[in-house]
């Protein structure tokens, strides 16, 4: 820059001027911010960073699937050594991330001693529970293979469908939400919605042999609960049908605002559930339906039918 600062040319002369304006005009702006949101340190606490979570996401879906997802260059008496090598090194990862996320939280200069107990007391309590996630994930291959006249094989379900991609990382996401760390959780939510158009927010029940077929612009949100063996095609809503406010104007967190989803229940293409109601157990909704009441068990709701008429010589008119 100071070569461009010292030129003769008048372009880049001004360029760099401009430059070097907008560079302290942000400048202001960001400390403006986090003076507003009382974060005006020096060294404000970083964020968790999508990039590492990103490759974080990766270790863990080649250590449960390490035979399908993990490196095909290792016989089967290395695979043990291949998990437990990816583990530790996606595990300490995952925990300095934990600790930037705590350490944000906290909005202290330094990361407190018992933040860096807490991480890493998440992070052991996130491991224990990678069996549990390795067997719901099995039962959700399996019932796509099963629902899906197109899969092959459970090895082309694994390594293919979008919806086993965006069900993987909400599981992992799901633990984490539930050990206090939600914004990693979303983080790992939102990398799968990035790529595969499936927005499952991390603080959604899902239970076991849960399918979404085809999946994009499948949306399901925070306080929303499914049962098992339940199955979603693509541009399926399970969203909230109001925003309630406080008295003084600012949204209501929290609240159960998502529809409940019984076992066994299909939900077709385009269908719109809103509102805290309850889907039956057994029932199927169909196409593009728009539901904003609960309904029973063993439903059959679809759209109405548009009626026709065609009068003659004036008949009925």
């Amino acid at each position: 820059m100071n070569d461009i600062k010292k030129t003769q040319d008048p372009l880049l002369r001004s360029a760099y001027l401009d430059v070097e304006n907008i560079v302290a005009e942000l400048r202001a702006l960001r400390m403006a911010s986090l003076q507003s949101r009382n974060r005006g340190h020096d060294k404000p606490p970083k964020l968790p960073s999508r990039k590492i979570l990103m490759g974080v996401a990766e270790g863990l879906s080649a250590a449960l699937f390490p035979n399908r997802l993990g490196s095909s260059e290792f016989a089967d008496e290395g695979i043990d050594y291949y998990v437990g090598h990816t583990l530790n090194m996606t595990l300490r990862e995952l925990m300095v991330q934990i600790q930037h996320e705590l350490h944000y939280n906290a909005g202290l200069e330094v990361l407190s001693n018992e933040d860096r107990e807490q991480s890493i007391a998440i992070t052991q309590a996130f491991a224990k529970r990678l069996p549990e996630v390795r067997s719901l994930l099995e039962s959700d291959i399996i019932a796509a293979y099963e629902g899906d006249p197109a899969a092959r094989n459970v090895d082309e379900v694994l390594v293919c469908y979008p919806g086993i991609m965006a069900i993987t990382h909400y599981r992992l996401a799901h633990v984490l939400h539930g050990l206090g760390a939600p914004l990693i959780a979303r983080m790992f939510s939102e990398i799968a919605h990035s790529v595969s158009g499936i927005e499952i927010h991390p603080g959604a029940q899902i239970g076991g042999r849960f399918f979404i077929d085809h999946g994009t612009g499948v949306v399901i949100g925070e306080t929303a609960i499914i049962g098992q063996n339940v199955r979603l095609y693509q541009a399926v809503t399970l969203g909230a049908k109001r925003f309630p406010v406080d008295e003084n104007g600012a949204l209501v967190k929290g609240n159960l605002r998502h529809p409940i989803v019984e076992d066994d229940v299909v939900i077709y293409a385009g269908a719109t559930i809103l509102g805290r109601i309850t889907i039956g157990r057994g029932s199927t909704i169909g196409g593009n339906v728009w539901l904003t009441r609960s309904v029973p068990p063993g439903s059959n709701i679809s759209q109405a039918q548009m009626r026709q008429e065609v009068f003659e010589g004036g008949a009925g008119i």
